[in-house]
C-alpha cells in the first residue's frame, strides 16, 4: 500500500488547524508542520495528533512548503492550508488511490466557505487544485503569493472525486486585512515581471475584474456575498497595481540616485 506524508504550513492558527488534523487521520501515514513560531496554540494542538512539527522562519510560501516537503519521509505529499479540510468524499478516493495508483499526480476541486456561505460562482468554484502528488515529479515554485506546484514534464495527471472545504475568512474585516497584506506580496510579482502601471490600469482593470467576477462568472448567484467578493476582488486588483506603481517610483529614484 502507498503511503502519504501529509504536509500543512501554519502561523497562529488555533481556530483552524485541528478541523484539518482530524480530516487527515486515517487517510496520511504522517503529518508534518512547519509552523513559523506561533505565539497562540497552532503547536500544541498539533502534537495532540501526533504531527511532526518544524520551526522554520517564514521566507515565502512556496519556500515554506518545499521545506515541508524536503521533511516528509514518503514520496507521496498531500499539500493542506490549515484552513481546509478533506471531505468525506475525498478521503474516500485518496483511500482507493492508496490500494491502485495510476497516475504520478492528482487534482481535485475546492469549494470554499465566505463568512458562513459556500461560494459556487463568481470563478470561485470549481476551484482546482494540484495538492497531491510524488515528490520526484516535481515541487513548489518560489512565487511569494499564489504559489505552485510546478511538475516535469510527461508527469500524468489525474482527478480524485470530492471537494477540499476551504475555510476562508469568517469576517469580512478578516478578508480586506488579507487584501492588503496579499497586495504588497502582488505588487512585487509584478515588479519582479516588469509589469507597468498607470492611470489605463488603475482605472479599467479594477473594473474590468469586477465585471467578469460578478456578470461573466455570475457571482451575482452567491447573492450578497457574490458582491462583496467582486467588489472587493476589483479593489484588490487597484491596491495591487497602486502599490506597483509606488515601487517603480521609488526604484526610478534610486536609480538617479545611484
Amino acid at each position: 500500500m502507498i503511503k502519504i506524508s501529509a504536509t500543512i504550513i501554519t502561523y497562529n492558527e488555533e481556530n483552524n488547524i485541528e478541523r484539518c488534523l482530524k480530516s487527515l487521520i486515517g487517510v496520511v501515514d504522517e503529518i508534518i508542520v512547519v509552523d513559523s513560531f506561533s505565539s497562540d496554540k497552532t503547536v500544541e494542538i498539533c502534537s495532540k495528533y501526533n504531527a511532526k512539527v518544524y520551526q522554520n522562519p517564514f521566507e515565502s510560501y512556496g519556500v515554506q512548503k518545499n521545506f515541508a516537503t524536503k521533511k516528509a519521509s514518503y514520496d507521496w505529499i498531500l499539500s493542506l492550508d490549515a484552513d481546509e479540510e478533506l471531505s468525506e468524499e475525498l478521503r474516500s478516493s485518496i483511500l482507493v488511490f492508496k490500494q491502485n495508483a495510476k497516475m504520478n499526480a492528482y487534482t481535485f476541486s475546492r469549494i470554499t466557505n465566505f463568512c458562513g456561505k459556500w461560494i459556487k460562482y463568481g470563478g470561485w468554484y470549481p476551484d482546482t487544485q494540484l495538492r497531491f502528488w510524488n515528490k520526484q515529479c516535481g515541487s513548489w515554485n518560489n512565487a511569494k503569493v499564489h504559489e505552485r506546484i510546478e511538475l516535469e514534464e510527461n508527469t500524468t495527471i489525474g482527478k480524485l472525486k470530492g471537494d477540499l472545504l476551504h475555510y476562508s475568512y469568517y469576517t469580512i474585516d478578516e478578508y480586506l486585512h488579507q487584501i492588503n497584506k496579499y497586495s504588497n506580496l502582488k505588487a512585487e510579482d509584478l515588479l519582479r515581471k516588469g509589469k507597468k502601471a498607470n492611470i489605463f490600469t488603475l482605472i479599467f482593470k479594477p473594473f474590468f475584474k469586477f465585471f467578469v467576477l460578478y456578470f461573466i462568472q455570475r457571482g451575482i448567484m452567491d447573492g450578497y456575498y457574490g458582491f462583496v467578493i467582486a467588489i472587493s476582488a476589483s479593489y484588490a486588483t487597484f491596491l495591487n497595481y497602486v502599490k506597483l506603481k509606488h515601487k517603480l517610483k521609488v526604484k526610478q529614484f534610486e536609480s538617479k540616485d545611484s
